[in-house]
């Protein structure tokens, strides 16, 4: 129950810092290319640091939720971050939400619970064997590697932010598998065992990666292209590494009925939700649409419509 509770409050942070963060950055200049004084800017914003503290208050309690709850059951639950980011960026930002985008918010928690109570996720173990994380490193290594490829060989469009997505889903459930052991380092042997497992800088490269890919995967095509692959490619992948390297457990036979029903509307919300404007906005979508207008002489439509 601790993990479930400790998995809903980074889901709650990590929203939180997206709106603030989103805030932050409508407050600086626009810039066609990198300029170095947008961090001093930002800096200088107090919305912006409290998006950072949101930030690192839920990389802690994602390590809390890890350390002490499957990993099957905890990084599913951070889908719920894009429905509770709509819900803080409605009070924050003034968005609006269209009839669609709270029956995708209904849609996703309803089919996440289902799917969850059907596969009752059971705790392994705590650490998983250097044997058994190298095939697990390879693997995803190769998954990302053949996403990103595949995704270069498009052009711009739904394609490529769907193969960019894949490969960021893989990416953030490896940082997830990876924290899970760099916590158990900081269990059994304190902070200088943590800060000397590979693991620890494992799941910060990782990390850093994931970022980099989500942000190419933003900005290569449509929301609702990207987002369904990359919230049902985290949970599917987190499942199947929790199952791989910590020996957790799920049911199966005629559960994977249930399981299946609640795959799907979780997968439905999500494509509901990707077509609400504020969506589009916290993730900078709309920022990326006014200017391909200009270029092309047309005003881009609204998307909750």
């Amino acid at each position: 129950m601790a993990a479930v509770v400790f998995a809903l409050l980074a889901a709650a942070s990590n929203a939180l810092a997206t709106v603030l963060q989103r805030r932050a950055a409508r407050t600086v200049p626009l810039s066609s290319g990198l300029r170095l004084g947008l961090l001093v800017d930002l800096l200088h914003r107090a919305v912006w640091l409290g998006g950072m503290l949101a930030v690192i208050a839920a990389a802690c309690f994602q390590a809390l939720a890890l350390s002490q709850g499957a990993l099957s059951v905890v990084q599913p639950l951070f889908v719920l971050e894009l429905p509770l980011a709509l819900l803080i960026g409605r009070v924050i930002l003034g968005g609006h939400i269209s009839r669609g985008g709270w029956t995708g918010v209904v849609l996703l928690v309803v089919g996440l619970g289902c799917a969850l109570a059907a596969a009752a996720p059971t705790i392994g173990t705590d650490h998983a064997a250097f044997s058994s994380w190298v095939p697990a490193l390879v693997v995803c290594a190769a998954v990302i590697a053949t996403a990103v490829a595949a995704a270069l060989r498009h052009g711009e469009g739904g394609v490529r932010a769907a193969c960019f997505a894949g490969a960021t889903a893989v990416a953030y459930a490896l940082t997830a598998a990876l924290m899970k052991d760099a916590t158990h380092a900081w269990q059994t042997g304190g902070p200088a065992a943590f800060f000397t497992a590979w693991q620890t800088y494992g799941f910060a490269a990782v990390g850093v990666a994931a970022l980099f890919l989500l942000e190419n995967a933003m900005q290569s095509g449509p929301l609702t292209a990207s987002q369904p692959v990359l919230t049902l490619g985290d949970a599917l992948v987190s499942l199947s590494l929790g199952v791989t390297l910590y020996d957790e457990r799920v049911r199966t036979g005629w559960w994977l009925i249930p399981e299946c029903l609640g795959i799907a509307l979780v997968l439905w919300g999500a494509v509901l939700l990707s077509r609400v404007a504020l969506a589009r906005d916290l993730t900078g979508a709309q920022d990326k649409a006014p200017a391909a207008a200009r270029e092309t002489g047309t005003e881009p439509g609204r998307a909750d419509t």
